[in-house]
């Protein structure tokens, strides 16, 4: 009797239940659960908790966008670390048109106050782009890239450039990520979703960002799948890509994504060039890339466990990579390069971990890496090319720039730690600190004793943030506060007495930067189909290692930037509705205004080789842009986005000048300031089959001509053209996508586009893509 008493009251003690949801042998995130009085969400695998008493038997209602609600009666196990599968079917209404660009089909992402747009990547799966030409399709942005695969590249949002605009990866930051692992080398299978924050950054990315974010969602929620990848194209460009993971019901994961890219990077370019060995002067002389090949090889693995009761996941994982790549030019296409290459690689140990009602209410997340990578310069050869390959030989040892062999590692570590609490349905408080090292080390066999390799290049980036939300059904809000602090030290080199023909000596500084930001981002539905969006912020940037140290390549150091504030408003309207079941409007036009102080941008150093960064006192931004989008049912869509941004200079008088800036009011130089997208897609459903469909896509990039100097110094007043950029592209996919193939030619007529100070971007190209898809 007493063992039968205790053992009836052991059961009715509540214990702690795990389950998911899955739709198609997917995770179905942010997923609602109802249970008894309990209303919980499944997290990113699609994974919740709840409390209940073994045995007993519960009713549960499950619903998620897009899928049928579940309603069912279970009855608990006896064992708590039993998982609970429950699977979702898709709705009958669905709309099965694929959207290339749109807002995010989380609700949770719709209905925040911050002005987010979303590329659903997964519809980009079958194609050759990378994620840098992705979100070169958003209005706002625009990615300027030096040359082909695997170039420098600055990401332009709104008219903030560079390091103004932060980058993360399932939020963290990817500032130390290196050279191996930049946007326009990753492939688009790597990510489910890419989320652009115009302006108002949330607390939750912990960075500094001056006027907006990327966040790269990548597909961490599918606990089963293997995604294949081949491609071939012009220019002897190879890419291949290989992501998969396998969870076991205990909740054991393994994760790894693997790609390389290969490219000879061989396109034709128009170069002023002298024959030497005729001596015969081409202005306009079509010529092929020479010395531009580029590799590079990335592997990411994660191990650990999702879906337990002490972490919804806690990885440990290691990103191993290496990159080739072939220098052809200097910052301009007046100089040009045939031996100098430079080679680097990630090592990059990290750590991963999240955990939603720790206690109730309370989530805690914890993210951190280290670069132990390295950088190198080789410039070696004593030549003088032309663009038709030709050289002359120079008798001293010499570079091609600067004769060296310099090895570094920079050495950065990133840590991010924040909670969020659920004080009850209307309101949230969170906090986040993000913390960042930067030390680069370095030598150079071909000058063992130069003293200026020894001298310190350090800094330590500390970003602390605070917000509160409060939510009510039609409109919510978030006021925030950022406190920012960086410490610096480097060496000046002096010469005793101004003596020039002393050797150099080297005392050390110290620099230190702080500053307070703050703002507040709210929304209101209108409609249900028509949603308003104010946020203000008060932004400040901190300047970055490499525009402090340089880049050791074509970007020149500046110690003494300053950091960069601005003033960031914006105004949005968003509507998407439904009509008659089969035509879907979406549209979005937001307006801004950017007041900016100590702007940084880049220049040309005093010899024309390399950019250096300088700051601007005063620099204005008003502007708009705007997406229109329509489809029909699930067979065509069409889609058009524009961006007009005004950056004007506001520094009337120069430093120690009454004169008036001649400059003053001038149209900030080499910035693109109108640009925009069109594109339409066919689609075709059960071609040759049932669950086989064929895609046809067309996409236009257009960019208005602008000013490559300051537009009213009129003897230096060189335009960079206007600009039509043609895509064409075919996928089709059979057996519901298991199998899949896309044909593309980017730049269809050959067209001359130009990014950065009028270097030239690849002539028309070709390439084909094969993709094997399976997931459980």
């Amino acid at each position: 009797m007493l063992l039968s008493f205790f053992s009836t009251i052991a059961q009715q003690q509540k214990q702690t239940f795990t389950a998911r949801v899955l739709a198609g042998g997917e995770a179905v995130p942010s997923a609602t659960a109802r249970i008894n009085n309990q209303v919980i969400h499944s997290n990113d695998n699609g994974i919740f908790t709840f409390t209940g008493i073994s045995g007993t038997t519960i009713k549960i209602e499950i619903s998620a966008v897009g899928l049928k609600p579940l309603k069912n009666q279970v009855k608990l196990p006896t064992a708590n670390k039993d998982v609970l599968v429950f699977n979702l079917e898709q709705e009958d209404k669905e709309i099965e048109e694929v959207n290339v660009l749109g807002r995010t089909e989380s609700q949770d992402v719709n209905r925040q106050a911050y002005n987010v747009v979303a590329i659903d990547a997964k519809a980009l799966h079958n194609t050759t782009l990378d994620l840098s030409h992705a979100l070169d399709r958003v209005s706002g942005v625009r990615v300027r890239e030096t040359g082909g695969v695997g170039s420098a590249f600055n990401f332009s949002l709104n008219g903030f450039t560079g390091n103004q605009v932060k980058f993360f990866i399932d939020g963290i930051p990817m500032d130390n990520f290196g050279s191996s692992f930049q946007i326009n080398n990753i492939p688009i299978n790597l990510a489910e979703r890419l989320e652009v924050y115009k302006g108002v950054v949330p607390v939750w990315l912990g960075s500094d960002a001056l006027g907006g974010a990327v966040n790269i969602v990548t597909g961490n929620g599918k606990p089963n799948y293997l995604d294949v990848s081949y491609s071939y194209g012009s220019f002897n460009t190879h890419r291949t890509t290989i992501n998969s993971a396998f969870t076991t019901p205990s909740g054991w994961t393994f994760q790894l994504n693997a790609y390389q890219n290969y490219s000879d990077n061989n396109y034709w370019v128009n170069a002023a060039v002298s024959d030497l060995e005729t001596r015969q002067y081409y202005a306009d002389a079509r010529v092929r890339r020479f010395h531009d090949t580029y590799r590079n090889e990335t592997v990411i693995g994660q191990f650990g466990v999702v879906g337990k009761s002490f972490a919804d996941a806690l990885l440990i994982g290691i990103n191993l990579g290496q990159n080739r790549a072939d220098i052809q030019t200097g910052a301009t296409m007046e100089t040009v390069f045939g031996d100098w290459f430079r080679r680097g690689s990630i090592v990059m140990p990290t750590l991963k971990y999240r955990k939603k009602d720790i206690v109730k209410g309370l989530d805690v997340y914890v993210n951190a890496n280290y670069n132990l990578g390295y950088e190198q310069n080789i410039d070696t050869v004593a030549r003088l090319y032309n663009w038709l390959g030709q050289h002359i030989d120079r008798t001293a040892p010499a570079g091609e720039r600067s004769y060296s062999m310099y090895k570094f590692r920079n050495n950065m570590g990133v840590g991010a730690a924040g909670v969020n609490y659920r004080i009850n349905e209307q309101n949230t408080l969170s906090l986040n600190n993000t913390v960042s090292t930067f030390n680069r080390q370095g030598s150079d066999e071909l000058a063992p004793f130069n003293e200026a390799y020894e001298q310190p290049r350090k800094s330590i980036k500390n970003v602390l943030g605070l917000s509160y939300q409060y939510s009510r059904d039609r409109w919510n809000a978030t006021v925030f506060a950022k406190d920012l602090r960086q410490n610096v030290r480097f060496a000046e080199a002096f010469t005793p007495g101004g003596d020039a023909s002393q050797p150099l000596q080297y005392r050390q500084m110290d620099t230190k930067f702080s500053a307070f930001g703050y703002g507040l981002a709210g929304t209101y539905f209108i409609q249900p189909s028509l949603q308003a969006k104010v946020s203000f912020e008060r932004s400040y940037r901190l300047p970055d290692p490499y525009e402090l140290f340089g880049d050791l390549i074509n970007t020149q150091g500046n110690v003494a930037l300053k950091p960069e504030s601005s003033n960031n408003i914006n105004l949005g309207l968003s509507y998407v509705k439904t009509i008659a079941k089969m035509h879907h409007v979406h549209g979005d036009v937001n307006f801004l205004l950017r007041e900016a102080k100590d702007f940084i941008r880049p220049d040309l150093n005093p010899n024309g080789t390399q950019q250096v960064m300088r700051n601007l006192l005063d620099v204005s931004n008003r502007g708009v842009d705007f997406s229109l989008r329509y489809g029909y049912h699930n067979n065509f869509t069409i889609g058009l986005s524009g961006t007009y941004q005004n950056l004007r200079n506001e520094v009337e008088f120069e430093p120690g000048s009454s004169r008036v800036s001649p400059v003053y009011k001038d149209r900030i130089p080499n910035i693109p300031y109108f640009y925009g997208n069109g594109d339409a897609s066919y689609f075709i459903h059960d071609l040759a089959g049932s669950g086989n469909h064929l895609t046809i896509t067309y996409n236009l990039l257009y960019v208005h001509e602008f000013y490559l100097a300051w537009p009213s110094q009129g003897g230096l007043k060189n335009q960079i053209p206007e600009q039509f950029a043609h895509d064409l592209s075919a996928t089709y996919s059979l057996k519901d996508g298991r199998y899949n193939i896309g044909l593309a030619c980017r730049n269809l007529f050959d067209n001359r586009l130009y990014d950065n100070f009028m270097l030239q971007k690849p002539s028309r190209a070709f390439s084909v893509k094969l993709r094997y898809f399976i997931n459980k």
